[in-house]
């Protein structure tokens, strides 16, 4: 081993660079003066120091330096993505698996490198990297970043520019520490000339920690609230569990006798419905995009009151809360747990069911609604190619499709389509039906879609907190407002429509707001909350309104899986078999979502796997149903599960 110290030109040019890159880092992000001095000092006496090892030497060299990487790596991807008392709570055990996860990384890339120090700056920067998709995802949406996600790459693209990318002091110390790790790996020189030996030795020890990390990790769960699968399994292997998770095995005790008794008690369906209507009313759905109610959160007072329209509703009304799955994002989630009446309570946390598990023909309401006669419209003023929209609306059934080029471009709020305009096209499409057509709508707003940093010329904010200073939520509680106008309007407009109309309206999930707002909420944030605390956040409102007489009231708490079941009792449907089904599991099981349940035997929110007596009784069947339902392929239910073939 040969050890020197000599700086050259290159080594004062390449100290220079990054002398500016740390400087201009330190303007954007403002960490401690302190931390940039030590940073470019250390830099700089790295830089002129070159260690040689001899070439025979450099096979036993390689490991450790890969071993070191690793460890530092996946200390490194924690401190990033955590704060100390998160990071604390990660067992060693767990922490062992992430560093041998970390560990085959770079014993692949050494495969390929000639020098084991070159290897291991491309691992290191690759996982770094890795980890800093993962900081912003969750800095817009409040999870983690999964496998899944990688599916919805296309969409997430579409609106990043909406958001803000800002780093913190703790990411600027991550750069800054990749950095000194990458100058010091760069002036160790260890040669590997023979690389068949040692690529063979990469792949042996590649496959034996892959192999360790399979078994050790055979019960643990894919971890996706918040920053649980970062402290609680380690991001790498929260990631690994959630492709091991991607596939959705059969519940335990299913099988063809169990869905045939279920058949049997539900072949009839539900009969008729209590309420009554001379013809069979014009459905219009309206999932608003982030429309939420933050006071289920906490209390905060605001200048105005925000949605005066949505709370003076009563007459002809049924309104309340239902839990969404997903906060913050994901909405065809919410979309297809209300068409479907399944949950993504029995799906894999953080999957996207329009991406990788939809049947090639899905039953839902469109298939219940085409079977009495009804044409359907899906409307949504944005790209077709959202979440796939384009592919998944015909197989749904769909007879009719709008996307954003069937919305005039003038009618914009911040950079979408605002929601009147959208209200607009749905009575555009109504005033051409004839007398005789019965008119499904299935329409998704984007109106109030995140993010909330920027300003707009073409929007006032008339809405702010009291004594709060959070520039977002005033923008995004003031375009709950936009969105109460616009509902006035397009109620007023079909109370005086002779011909009934049953009109649903729910958020598809709470909005992603400052991480620093929610503590003023709830006294927590959105770490080390219970439950039920939990479940605040996935809480949106919903009303169910007619323009002809239908019973008024008011539900504490139900779920999007049955908004569906609601919607077809108050327009005077009989119920299918498997919304019959879903109305009687109501009365059991009020509401349940991916979080849990609501028990009506413990008067609480529990997860789902803590169920007991009659209510995990009905949730097996639920989770049967359900699967039977999406991937039991040769037995599918053709009972519950009729599929609308235009017959």
């Amino acid at each position: 081993m040969k050890f020197e110290i000599k700086y050259r030109k290159e080594n004062i040019g390449w100290f220079l660079v990054t002398a500016v890159f740390a400087a201009v880092l330190y303007g954007v992000i403002g960490f401690s003066v302190w931390a940039l001095a030590c940073f470019l000092a250390v830099y700089f006496a790295v830089s002129g120091i070159r260690v040689r090892v001899n070439e025979k030497y450099a096979p036993l060299i390689c490991i450790p330096m890969l071993l070191i990487g690793a460890i530092f790596t996946s200390y490194h991807m924690q401190y990033l993505l955590l704060d100390a008392e998160l990071r604390s709570k990660i067992s060693d055990s767990k922490m062992l698996l992430n560093i041998l996860c970390a560990l085959a990384v770079f014993l692949f890339v050494q495969i390929f490198a000639m020098r084991a120090g070159t290897a291991c700056v491309i691992a290191h920067i690759a996982l770094m990297l890795f980890a800093g998709v993962n900081y912003f995802v969750y800095l817009f949406r409040g999870n983690e970043f999964i496998f899944a996600d990688l599916k919805s790459i296309q969409t997430g693209l579409s609106v990043a520019g909406n958001y803000e990318f800002v780093l913190d002091a703790r990411a600027g110390y991550a750069i800054l520490l990749s950095a000194l790790y990458a100058a010091v790996m760069r002036r160790i020189d260890v040669v590997l000339k023979r690389r068949i030996p040692v690529a063979c030795v990469c792949i042996l020890l590649i496959a034996a920690d892959s192999f360790y990390i399979a078994d050790k990790s055979a019960n643990f769960v894919t971890e996706t609230w918040e920053q649980k699968g970062s402290y609680r399994n380690g991001y790498l292997l929260n990631f690994l569990l959630s492709i091991r998770d991607g596939v959705v095995a059969k519940p335990d005790g299913y099988d063809r006798e169990k869905i045939v008794s279920l058949e049997e008690r539900y072949r009839d369906g539900g009969g008729e419905s209590d309420v009554k209507t001379d013809k069979k009313p014009t459905i219009i759905v309206v999932m608003s995009e982030s429309y939420a109610d933050l006071s289920v959160v906490g209390d905060f007072a605001t200048n105005m009151d925000v949605t005066p329209f949505y709370d003076s509703l009563k007459e002809n009304t049924l309104k309340g809360y239902a839990l969404s799955s997903v906060f913050g994002a994901k909405t065809p989630n919410s979309e297809w747990e209300y068409m479907t009446g399944n949950t993504m309570g029995f799906l894999p946390g953080g999957s996207v069911v329009y991406q990788q598990y939809l049947p090639k023909q899905p039953a839902s309401i469109v298939s219940d609604l085409k079977t009495e006669g009804y044409t359907c419209v899906a409307m949504h003023p944005y790209y077709d190619t959202g979440w796939s929209r384009n592919t998944v609306y015909p197989r749904l059934g769909f007879d009719e499709t709008y996307f954003l080029d069937a919305f005039e471009q003038s009618k914009i709020l911040r950079e979408y389509v605002t929601d009147r305009a959208l209200y607009e096209k749905i009575i555009e499409r109504y005033e051409k039906s004839s007398k005789k057509e019965n008119l499904f709508f299935m329409t998704i707003s984007m109106q109030n879609h995140g993010g909330y940093t920027e300003k707009y010329q073409n929007f006032n904010e008339p809405v702010r907190l009291l004594g709060l200073n959070f520039p977002d939520v005033n923008q995004y509680l003031s375009l709950l407002r936009e969105s109460d106008d616009a509902l006035s309007w397009f109620i007023s407009y079909f109370q005086n429509v002779e011909d009934p109309v049953e009109i649903v309206f729910f958020g598809d999930h709470q909005p992603s707001l400052s991480s620093r707002f929610y503590p003023y909420l709830n006294g927590k944030g959105l770490s080390g909350l219970t439950v039920t605390e939990l479940e605040n956040l996935f809480t949106v409102p919903f009303f169910i309104w007619t323009n002809y007489e239908s019973p008024a009231g008011e539900t504490e708490i139900t779920g999007l899986n049955y908004l569906s079941t609601l919607t077809m009792e108050r327009a005077g449907l009989a119920l299918p078999p498997y919304r019959k089904f879903l109305s009687d599991l109501s009365d059991v099981v009020p509401a349940v979502n991916a979080r849990g349940y609501y028990s009506r035997q413990k008067g609480r929110f529990i997860h789902i796997e803590d169920a007991g007596g009659e209510e995990a009784k009905w949730l097996r069947d639920y989770e049967m149903l359900q699967y039977n339902s999406m991937f039991d392929k040769k037995n599918r239910s053709e009972i519950f599960f009729p599929y609308y073939d235009g017959g």
